[in-house]
């Protein structure tokens, strides 16, 4: 209540019965009516003068407005809908073929993939590009004579991991990796990442150097949504930097597996020349015994963690030092996590690392698996 210099007239009556109540108390009888009275015009008097204040509120003050209800969350809103209803066979490693939901595939194959530690948003790209790929690859059909859509080897589609195995890895943490991978999962239920109206190839490696690599330089061929982009992780990423030695006798004995034409018999000085380097900075040629092969080629005779590579010789030791992780094509997980650290949603992180692409709700008629 504003204070004025007036009394309010509930005050006043409260104030005179205070003062003169032992005089109202000895009145007659015949004066009970106009007490009454008097009592009654002084209640309405205060309520003509707080009833404008109570709707109006007190002069100089804002009136508080409560906020709306929020909208409670329906069936039809709730994620993960379209992923559970998509039913797959997956190959085991065993030879059998288990059916199961696409949901399910997705917690296994991004829990194997990407760290569950990441940050929200980095798992949620992976969720994305696990669909994406998951999409491409029974487009293929290259599972077709197994029975089976997709496979649990990391050599053939994604890795693969079940609760229980990752229940051992996590220890303590179980209960929040496995919810948190299960609402990458849910939170982008249907959406896939798409070129043309289809899904990509959309493929991803651990880490890189400060650019992506081309698809044509690793794979030969060339796709417009995977060419280089800056990547913005570095040495905080474990084993980001790493090293491969090879005695003469060790470097020598792979290369004659694999290319005979090889010739050896100089001095190891002269085995490996002509190295050259793309503008992403790994190796895109090199010649070993006289034999040129490509800087992918290369990392993976000589067990190299990615295509980004030094070679030094001295004294008959090779020493390959190495910088990131994978083949460098697509999104890079490190990357994706510093970028989502930073404040990029997964949306953004997406169509950084795959130029030119969209991404949509594959939940229409034409999206069924």
């Amino acid at each position: 209540m504003k204070a004025t210099g007036n009394i309010p007239v509930a005050f006043i009556v409260i104030w005179i019965k205070g003062k003169e109540g032992r005089k109202f108390l000895q009145i007659s009888e015949r004066w009970k009516p106009v007490r009454r009275a008097f009592a009654l015009g002084g209640i309405l008097g205060a309520l003509l003068f707080l009833l404008p204040l109570i709707f109006l509120g007190v002069e100089g003050e804002e009136v508080a407005v409560l906020p709306p209800e929020p909208t409670p969350v329906t069936s039809e809103q709730s994620a993960g809908v379209w992923d559970e209803a998509q039913k797959l066979r997956v190959l085991q490693e065993d030879g059998t073929v288990e059916e199961m939901d696409l949901s399910d595939y997705l917690w296994r194959v991004v829990a194997a993939e990407m760290p569950a530690s990441f940050e929200p948003e980095a798992l949620r790209a992976q969720a994305v590009c696990t669909r994406t790929y998951s999409l491409w690859k029974m487009a293929a059909g290259s599972h077709g004579e197994d029975g089976a859509d997709l496979c649990t080897d990391s050599a053939c589609c994604q890795a693969y991991i079940e609760p229980e195995e990752a229940a051992q890895n996590w220890g303590d943490q179980t209960q929040a990796y496995t919810e948190k991978i299960a609402a990458a999962v849910a939170d982008t239920d249907a959406q896939v990442i798409t070129y043309d109206g289809q899904p990509i190839q959309a493929v991803f490696f651990s880490s890189s150097t400060d650019s992506t690599e081309d698809a044509a330089q690793v794979w030969g061929s060339s796709l417009p949504y995977l060419v280089p982009v800056s990547s913005p992780e570095g040495d905080e990423v474990p084993n980001y930097h790493s090293t491969v030695t090879l005695t003469a006798d060790e470097l020598k004995a792979l290369v004659a597996e694999e290319y005979s034409a090889a010739d050896l018999s100089a001095d190891p000085s002269e085995w490996i020349t002509n190295v050259s380097y793309n503008a992403s900075g790994r190796v895109a040629s090199l010649e070993v015994g006289g034999v040129a092969m490509s800087g992918g080629a290369a990392r993976t005779l000589f067990g190299l963690r990615s295509a980004c590579f030094q070679v030094e010789e001295s004294e008959g030791v090779f020493t390959f030092s190495v910088t990131g992780y994978g083949h460098g094509v697509g999104m890079s997980q490190y990357g994706a996590n510093a970028m989502a650290g930073s404040g990029s949603s997964w949306q953004e992180i997406l169509t950084h690392y795959y130029t030119g692409v969209s991404i949509e709700n594959w939940s229409g008629s034409e999206g069924e698996v």
